[in-house]
């Protein structure tokens, strides 16, 4: 039976193998990858050869040729961990949608505290979603990285910054949570 504590463990494990067989896991800069493949479908020149940067990749663009085209390299060939990582998240989540009955048993299922604060219109709840998380993601961005890279692998490795992150996300997100959802279901 799938419950809050197995679910844990299950995520501990998952980070705690990639940390150990690969690398630690972040996503929210395959959404900045994937903006510059889509760019670079439109502008070739926004992702060049180039036998003086690191990877052997450069951009004009100053984020895509940091850390020596780095983020260039991965522009021009999209197909590695980080990338597949997250297109199987995707993946995941609509087989999981899938075997849960899909779209219209999750309208069914809206959560009752929902109701209470905003109403039963499901796509007032889609659209906040899609904003929320938006928001989020620049949020990310803006910050270096994101919940997983931060926090989760953040903290599994000790780096103070991890633990200095899931308090300043905590002590956001709880008082947001609370102002939202004031009414109780």
């Amino acid at each position: 039976m799938l419950t809050w504590r197995n679910g844990g463990l299950a995520l501990g494990l998952v980070f705690l193998a990639a940390v150990l067989l690969v690398k630690p896991i972040g996503v929210s800069t395959q959404f900045v990858i994937f903006d510059g493949i889509l760019w670079d479908a439109v502008n070739p020149s926004v992702v060049v050869e180039s036998s003086e940067a690191k990877s052997g990749y450069a951009s004009p663009n100053a984020y895509l040729n940091k850390s020596g085209g780095k983020y260039a390299k991965n522009v021009a060939n999209p197909v590695n961990y980080s990338f597949v990582f997250v297109l199987a998240m995707i993946g995941g989540a609509l087989l999981s949608g899938v075997l849960r009955g899909g779209v219209a048993r999750a309208e069914r299922a809206m959560p009752q505290i929902w109701r209470a604060n905003f109403g039963d219109n499901p796509w007032k709840r889609y659209a906040a979603a899609f904003v929320a998380g938006f928001v989020v993601l620049y949020g990310a961005r803006l910050a270096g990285g994101c919940t997983s890279g931060h926090m989760m692998s953040g903290m599994m490795q000790t780096a103070v910054s991890g633990y200095i992150f899931a308090a300043g996300a905590f002590l956001a997100g709880i008082p947001t949570a609370i102002y939202l959802y004031g009414k109780e279901a």
